[in-house]
């Protein structure tokens, strides 16, 4: 595309499935850039450069202006890069793209993360509750192949937490968060999703992930 790799950089990790939504939005979009891993224990000064109020990933870079926060970032490649968009053109559905991508922020990550990495018993039972309706209100939502309809959208970019992250926490708390007999629709979802072919390019390896997340979670328990 007519961007190149140093026109637009991503400062990120890739462990995170903040940066992976942003990783995902311009590899949909064909947008060539280039990835800046970071070390989030030795802040570099080009972080605190790009990101001096939160200091965190992922930052996209492009002619040196600095956009930060994962959704915000999405907005701006999905405005920028007219080819393959994935907010809806007509204002109430792009409304409400953007009311259930923040939905996921709010009432899906914390309560499921936590329902697994929490050595308080009664905040992991409540958080497992919490999951559940969230991802109940998800699945009534999902009317199609994807959130977007035939194609990937910005509330599935949004979603690759549940498809990616979830079922791997959930392997490791052996936890029944996200499956077909609960959530059929969300489930079959979340395979399409992680089987299309940029997705799956996209997708950061999952057995390291696995390995680093459950090591966590087994120290956690011989804390308790």
């Amino acid at each position: 595309m007519a961007a190149n790799g140093e026109e637009v950089k991503l400062l990120g990790v890739a462990a995170s499935t903040f940066v992976c939504r942003v990783q995902l939005g311009l590899n949909l979009k064909g947008v060539e850039y280039k990835f800046v891993e970071q070390d989030l224990e030795n802040k570099s000064e080009e972080l605190l450069k790009y990101n001096p109020i939160h200091k965190k990933v992922p930052v996209l870079v492009h002619k040196e202006r600095p956009i930060s926060e994962s959704l915000v970032i999405l907005e701006y490649i999905d405005d920028t890069w007219k080819v393959n968009p994935f907010l809806p053109a007509e204002p109430y559905q792009r409304a409400m793209a953007r009311f259930w991508a923040k939905f996921i922020d709010d009432k899906v990550l914390l309560a499921s993360w936590t329902s697994v990495f929490t050595n308080d018993e009664k905040e992991r039972e409540k958080n497992i509750r919490e999951s559940d309706e969230a991802l109940k209100f998800l699945e009534d939502e999902l009317k199609g192949k994807f959130f977007g309809g035939e194609e990937i959208g910005f509330v599935d970019i949004a979603a690759v937490y549940i498809a990616f992250w979830v079922p791997l926490i959930q392997d490791i708390g052996g936890l029944q968060l996200l499956t077909n007999e609960k959530f059929p629709k969300l489930y079959n979802w979340s395979q399409e999703f992680l089987n299309h072919p940029i997705v799956k390019e996209t997708m950061p390896p999952r057995d390291p992930l696995f390995a680093f997340f459950k090591a966590r979670y087994d120290n956690l328990i011989a804390s308790e």
